[in-house]
């Protein structure tokens, strides 16, 4: 009787390049001793990457997906990795699930049960909350100042509006009413937000967001991020470009000549405005508005105080 050749299983291939498990490296012909020498290096318990490749943010949620069954999702600040908004430090990444079985243990990742009828889209490749909902996820984990930044960026990116934002949220948390109730359209960075919502916490006339002062020929000359147009006042967040780039400088003499000539009030604020001495810069705003003759209560409001604590 002729023997018959029974062929041989071949590996399968795999891009190491990016996140895979224990499981993959196994069918791919990578032994558990490979895997744990020099040339693979550990993300979460059970998936790797080649130790050549750098483990950014989004790499960090691609691997954490791997982890779980199919029908789980980035969400809460992973959501926000993948959709590219300003978050602070948040080291744990979050995969929601809809069921409780479909749960998993690792370091380094919170776990979330999600309704089963919740709406999860695709970004990048990846599984995702909704703009809308990664919002009112947001509002588990961040202070109401960064979650205001991250509404603002939301829509700057186009990924949502102002009304998708409060209609989504008038079933939510009154944090998240809060929070997206204040979010603005046309706001060009976090500090623009920061210094936005610290003057409206003091309890002073909310800015002009991008107020433009335009050519003759209708194109635009200057466009000035928090304004008050009725009392030519400008105030602006002024990063450290515009100290150390020369020729910053020398565009920001110009238009500080125009507005000396044309009567516009500069209030220039600096990160220390804000992060150490928020008082500071509430007292100048006020100051420059009572000058320019605009209602200002005679006692400002504390408000601002739990959000930008004061720091000689």
């Amino acid at each position: 009787m002729a023997e018959v050749a029974i062929p041989r299983t071949r590996p399968a291939r795999l891009d190491v390049y990016r996140p895979f498990t224990r499981a993959d490296a196994i069918a791919a012909g990578i032994s558990p001793a490979l895997l744990r020498g020099p040339k693979f290096k550990l993300i979460f318990r059970g998936v790797y990457i080649h130790a050549s490749t750098p483990v950014r943010p989004l790499t960090r949620v691609q691997a954490a997906l791997l982890i779980y069954p199919s029908g789980a999702f980035a969400s809460h600040a992973s959501a926000g990795r993948v959709y590219g908004v300003p978050l602070p430090a948040l080291p744990d990444e979050h995969v929601s699930v809809l069921a409780d079985k479909d749960r998993r243990r690792r370091k380094g990742i919170r776990n979330h049960v999600a309704p089963q009828d919740r709406t999860v889209v695709t970004v990048r490749d990846i599984p995702v909350s909704t703009p809308e909902d990664m919002f009112v996820e947001l509002s588990e984990i961040l202070t109401l100042v960064d979650l205001v930044v991250v509404g603002d960026a939301l829509v700057r990116l186009k990924l949502t509006t102002p009304e998708a934002l409060v209609e989504r949220c008038a079933t939510a948390s009154a944090d998240a009413q809060r929070a997206a109730a204040l979010v603005r359209r046309n706001v060009d960075s976090p500090m623009e937000t920061r210094l936005r919502l610290l003057i409206v916490f003091a309890g002073l006339p909310e800015p002009d967001i991008n107020f433009k002062i335009y050519y003759r020929d209708g194109t635009v000359r200057y466009r000035f991020d928090l304004s008050y147009p009725e009392f030519r006042i400008l105030v602006e967040y002024d990063g450290r470009q515009h100290r150390d780039d020369l020729d910053q400088w020398d565009s920001d003499t110009k238009r500080q000549d125009w507005f000396d000539h044309n009567g516009w009030m500069r209030v220039p604020v600096f990160s220390r405005g804000i992060y150490r001495r928020p008082d500071e810069t509430i007292r100048r705003v006020a100051s420059a508005l009572r000058s320019r003759g605009a209602k200002v209560p005679a006692r400002l409001s504390d408000d601002w105080m739990p959000h930008f604590p004061v720091r000689p």
